[in-house]
C-alpha cells in the first residue's frame, strides 16, 4: 500500500492495516536540545529515530513537482526592527503588523512557525476602511507568481503520484485576525458586523479564484487543511452562533467546490477546545480535524463516540504525556487505542513537539506509537 493509499482509506475508515505513522515535529529550540542530548547535528531527526533508532521500513514516495501556492500578500510589507529596548524588540512583520518579541529571535521568526515565539501586538494593518482599501491591493488572485502553469509532463506526474497531496489555505477567520489583530475583529464582529462580512466575503472568493487556476489545470489535490485556530483552552473565540452566520457559508461554498473537483479529505486545523465547533464542520462538510489539544479539554474518545464516522481526527496525543514519558506516556496512547483501533485517526503529539521532550522520552514515545499502527 502506498503513503497516498494509506492516509486516504485512514481517514476514510477503510484501512483495516498500518495507520501512518507522525508523531509530530519539533520546533528549532526542540532540534537544538535534542542535539545537545545526543542528535547528530548532520541527521536529520526524523533519519536519526525512524532509521537509525527504531528501524521502521516506511514506504517511501517518488518525488513530484511542487504545487506551491502562494495565497499571502503580494508585496510584503517591509520586515524591520523599529526599536531595541531591554529584552525585546519592536518589529513590523511582512504582514504589516507592529509587535514586540523576545530579543532572542527576530522578524524571520514570524514568517513561519519555527519556534514557539510568544509576541504582543501594538498595531494591526486593518484599523480602519482606508487600510482596508489599501489590503485588498495586495490580494490580486491573477498575481501570476501565485500559481506555477504545469507541464503536461508534471500533470502526469501528479496524477501518477504515490503520496498525500494536500494544500493549506487559511480560514477567513484566521485571515481576518491576521489583518484585524484578535481583539480588533472580536471588537468587529459585534460593532462592524457588515464589515467582517465584507472581508469574508472578499477571502472566500480570493481563495475560490486561487483554487480555480489549480483545478483548471487538471491537478486532483487529495486534501485541503483550512488553518482557522479559533478557539480558546475552555471555548471557541467566537460563539457558535456567530460561526454560523459568518463562517458556515464560507465553508459551505469552499467545500462544495473542492470536492466536486475530486477533493476527498477537508481538515479544520484549530488549536484549543472545539467541541461547540464538531458539529458545524460536520455541517459544512468537513471530514477531519486536528490537533485535538488534550490541555484543552479535548477527548478523541468522547468526539469518537459522540460523532462515529462523520469526523476523522489527527493528533490528541498530549504533548504533556509525552514529556512525561515513562508510564505516562504509555497510559496515554492505551486511552486512545479503540480510537485508532476504530479507523478514522492518525495519533500524533497534538502540536508542534515542544522543547520541554527530551530525545530519550521522544524516542520512547516514537517506538511505542509504531507499535500502536502496526509498523513494529
Amino acid at each position: 500500500m502506498t503513503n497516498r493509499e494509506m492516509y486516504l482509506k485512514t481517514l476514510i475508515f477503510e484501512n483495516s492495516g498500518k495507520v501512518p505513522f507522525e508523531p509530530g515535529g519539533p520546533r528549532k529550540s526542540t532540534i537544538e536540545r535534542w542535539q545537545n542530548e545526543g542528535l547528530p547535528k548532520d541527521v536529520s531527526w526524523w533519519d536519526y529515530i525512524v532509521r537509525d533508532k527504531l528501524n521502521i521500513n516506511l514506504p517511501h514516495s517518488k518525488p513530484v513537482p511542487g504545487i506551491h501556492i502562494d495565497f499571502r500578500m503580494i508585496p510584503w510589507f517591509k520586515e524591520k526592527i523599529l526599536e531595541h529596548k531591554n529584552d525585546s524588540y519592536i518589529i513590523q512583520d511582512w504582514m504589516g503588523s507592529v509587535l514586540e518579541i523576545s530579543d532572542k529571535y527576530d522578524y524571520t521568526y514570524i514568517r513561519n512557525a519555527v519556534d514557539f515565539v510568544t509576541r504582543r501586538w501594538i498595531k494591526c494593518p486593518v484599523e480602519t476602511r482606508e487600510d482596508w482599501v489599501k489590503m485588498k491591493k495586495r490580494y490580486d488572485p491573477d498575481t501570476p507568481q501565485r500559481v506555477r502553469t504545469f507541464t503536461p509532463d508534471e500533470i502526469r506526474q501528479i496524477y501518477e503520484r504515490d503520496s498525500f497531496l494536500c494544500v493549506h489555505v487559511n480560514g477567513p477567520f484566521w485571515q481576518l485576525r491576521e489583518w484585524l489583530g484578535f481583539e480588533g475583529l472580536c471588537t468587529a464582529f459585534l460593532e462592524q458586523p457588515d464589515f467582517v462580512a465584507e472581508m469574508v466575503g472578499f477571502w472566500q472568493d480570493y481563495v475560490l479564484r486561487i483554487f480555480e487556476r489549480i483545478f483548471s489545470q487538471g491537478i486532483v489535490l487529495d486534501g485541503i487543511n483550512i488553518s482557522e485556530d479559533m478557539a480558546y483552552k475552555a471555548h471557541c473565540m467566537i460563539s457558535p452562533a456567530m460561526t454560523r452566520e459568518f463562517l458556515l457559508p464560507v465553508y459551505k461554498k469552499w467545500i462544495a467546490y473542492f470536492k466536486s473537483n475530486g477533493v476527498k479529505i477537508i481538515d479544520m486545523d484549530s488549536d484549543g477546545y472545539i467541541a461547540e465547533l464538531i458539529p458545524i464542520w460536520i455541517e459544512a462538510g468537513i471530514n477531519v480535524c486536528d490537533p485535538i489539544e488534550v490541555a484543552a479539554h479535548n477527548d478523541v474518545n468522547l468526539y469518537r463516540n459522540a460523532y462515529g464516522e462523520k469526523m476523522a481526527y489527527r493528533g490528541g496525543v498530549d504533548k504533556r504525556a509525552i514529556a512525561a514519558g515513562g508510564r505516562v506516556i504509555e497510559d496515554e496512547l492505551r486511552k486512545i487505542t479503540p480510537v485508532i483501533e476504530s479507523g478514522g485517526f492518525i495519533p500524533s503529539c497534538d502540536h508542534g513537539v515542544p522543547s520541554d521532550i527530551s530525545l530519550e522520552n521522544f524516542i520512547y514515545y516514537c517506538r511505542l506509537l509504531a507499535q500502536y499502527t502496526g509498523w513494529l
